[in-house]
């Protein structure tokens, strides 16, 4: 999904990613005795061992009954007829969704909630994206632990990011090469400490969930594997400013299991507008909570994807966040989630049971359709149960 704003810089990332790539053949244009790499759902063990059999290499397995390996063309054709097999399919890629700016915080009264002693302290939100910049002063105090799914420095299975990403520093293997996973970053969480910009939240703990390249490009089964060790680690959120056309049974798998373990996963709808029923995945799923994009005017951003699953709004024109080195502006619905992600942070913090409901419930109806903003426009102070115009 591209933004309608997208900078020459973030096509060259897309270039880049693209001829990244190019070292495994896709299953639909595959050759018999051509190597693909392929997402398997198992049913049982019988499955999960014919999926080991047929394997040249074993990628990963997940722990929802499900791997990623790379065959033959024809070993992954005879899965397919395998009545122990759940599923077997491409493991296509998903881009980083949006580029293009703080108003934004002030408009979902996260303004009041830091002004009332609401910051996220002892929540943990996953930034499941390109990475987070690791010696970012405006991060840092809020930065946790994290982990590489994709290697800092380098694009697809053999590129480089010579034509893309950007010259951060590789310090940790989590670290960001791209801006994209940074400026997520701090608009969900960003300290309260004078410079730079302030997040949602401002005292959440960040966990940086490597899973896209210095490009903006990762495979469902990474994407996966984020979603999955997001769950596995008990964190509270992860935020998805990432998405394809296309849907994945490995990630819908990987949101599942995180869902049952009690994560609250946010996503960017796409950047697909003007249109009237186009949200991505994994913003689709039902599991997942769809934010769209809306203006410092209360509009629909132009690019903004909509559909009868977008369930929050949340602003995503020209959004001020934190990148390596500083600050710049994104537009996209990327910058719009983690609004939304930084919020559910907050409530997570309060002890709330219910995140998606209290923040659907306490939404703000800004006069735009259903499929458009679904139950509104971000609230924060009204889901923490603050009076949105104390701001004292």
């Amino acid at each position: 999904m591209s933004d309608s704003d997208v900078s020459r810089r973030g096509a060259l990332r897309t270039i880049g990613a693209a001829a990244g790539a190019a070292g495994v053949s896709g299953l639909a244009s595959a050759n018999p005795g051509e190597k693909v790499e392929v997402n398997v759902g198992f049913e049982n063990d019988r499955g999960a061992g014919a999926f080991r059999r047929k394997a040249d290499e074993v990628v990963r397995e997940f722990d929802f009954d499900a791997g990623t390996a790379r065959m033959p063309k024809a070993a992954a054709d005879g899965l397919e007829n395998n009545p122990h097999i759940r599923y077997v399919e491409e493991n296509g890629t998903m881009q980083a969704l949006g580029e293009t700016e703080p108003y934004g915080i002030d408009r979902v009264d996260a303004d009041v909630t830091r002004a009332n002693g609401t910051t996220g302290k002892g929540a943990d939100i996953a930034i499941i994206d390109t990475g987070i910049d690791s010696d970012h002063p405006d991060l840092q105090a809020n930065l946790g632990s994290g982990k590489a799914f994709v290697e800092c420095g380098t694009g697809g299975f053999t590129g480089s990011c010579a034509f893309s990403g950007n010259s951060n520093d590789c310090n940790e293997s989590w670290d960001d090469d791209n801006d994209h996973g940074t400026h997520c970053a701090g608009t969900a969480d960003a300290v309260d400490n004078a410079r730079d910009v302030v997040g949602v939240a401002t005292e959440a703990t960040l966990h940086a969930v490597k899973v896209l390249d210095c490009g903006g490009s990762g495979t469902f089964s990474d994407i996966a594997a984020g979603i999955e060790y997001t769950a596995n680690q008990g964190w509270d959120v992860g935020s998805l400013s990432l998405g394809g056309s296309s849907g994945s049974s490995a990630l819908k798998d990987a949101v599942q299991y995180a869902t049952d373990k009690g994560v609250t996963l946010v996503a960017a709808a796409g950047n697909s507008g003007p249109c009237t029923d186009c949200v991505g995945f994994p913003a689709a799923y039902s599991e997942v909570i769809a934010v769209s994009a809306t203006t410092s005017s209360d509009t629909l951003a132009d690019f903004s994807s909509t559909g009868p699953e977008v369930e929050l709004a949340a602003p995503g024109k020209n959004v001020l966040s934190t990148v390596p080195g500083g600050t710049t502006e994104f537009s996209g619905t990327s910058m719009a989630c983690p609004h939304v992600a930084g919020a559910a942070g907050l409530l997570a913090a309060d002890g709330v049971s219910d995140v998606e409901t209290t923040l659907k419930t306490e939404a703000e109806d800004i006069g735009l359709a259903s499929n458009e903003s679904g139950s509104g426009l971000l609230d924060a102070a009204a889901a923490a149960g603050l009076d949105s115009s104390d701001s004292t």
